[in-house]
């Protein structure tokens, strides 16, 4: 037997089975796939918050999929993530994870084929969990593009202020990438597929600005409240 396969047997807790780089790295990676699947099963819904006060555009309340605190988790753990580990085991997770897309995709699929007892049983998870092809392309496309972009930015400036202004890198790569998530997604799945694909009917562009643009500010919201998260991840795990 190799060394290497001998070393691999210990695992990353052979030393200290609460090692805290050891235990963040684990628990940022599940943090991250399972927030990704609850968004994945959760798009369907289009959910609606109303607002104290209506906004130009967006008006009095911001429509959005039901994943979007889900998804939005995803940015949290992978910026984390990206402190703590590096940009290429970062990016790792986050391909790995866009593979794993499509398990669950495939899973969601074949439960919803195979035949039910209870035909309203049945229909009921069909019409909550059945993934609308323009939804899945748009949510896919969006993925790849945000979250690899996520990273190149989040280290970008890290490579300029080092362990510095963590802060603006959070804020910095989470807005950007959350703009071209929402502008990709919105784009596809309620206006491109449908055009191309003929999957329901393109919506019309003021609908489009309105609902990618409640959704962007919710988002970079999250993006906002959830730095001094990041600060306590990082500096739990860092402390000695």
């Amino acid at each position: 037997m190799s060394k290497r396969a001998v070393a691999g047997t210990d695992g990353p807790f052979a030393t200290d089975p609460l090692d805290r780089t050891a235990v963040a790295a684990v628990g940022l990676i599940t943090l991250f796939v399972v927030a990704l699947a609850t968004a994945q099963v959760t798009a369907a819904k289009v959910i609606a918050l109303p607002l104290p006060f209506g906004l130009p555009v967006v008006g009095p309340e911001i429509t959005l999929p039901g994943a979007a605190l889900a998804y939005a988790l995803t940015f949290l753990a992978s910026d984390c993530y990206a402190e703590l580990y590096g940009r290429r085991a970062t990016q790792v997770v986050v391909n790995v994870a866009f593979l794993a897309n499509f398990l669950v995709l495939a899973l969601v699929w074949s439960t919803l084929a195979a035949p039910g007892i209870d035909p309203e049983v049945a229909a009921a998870f069909d019409t909550a969990l059945g993934p609308a092809t323009n939804v899945v392309a748009g949510s896919l496309l969006a993925y790849l593009v945000s979250q690899n972009w996520d990273v190149f930015v989040f280290h970008a400036i890290r490579d300029r202020t080092g362990r510095s202004m963590l802060w603006l890198r959070n804020i910095a790569s989470t807005a950007t990438s959350q703009a071209l998530d929402t502008a990709i997604f919105v784009g596809v799945a309620f206006f491109a597929a449908p055009t191309l694909l003929g999957v329901g009917d393109p919506l019309p562009p003021a609908v489009l600005l309105s609902l990618g643009l409640g959704q962007y500010l919710l988002k970079l919201a999250i993006a906002v409240l959830d730095t001094p998260i990041v600060y306590l991840v990082v500096g739990a795990v860092r402390r000695e």
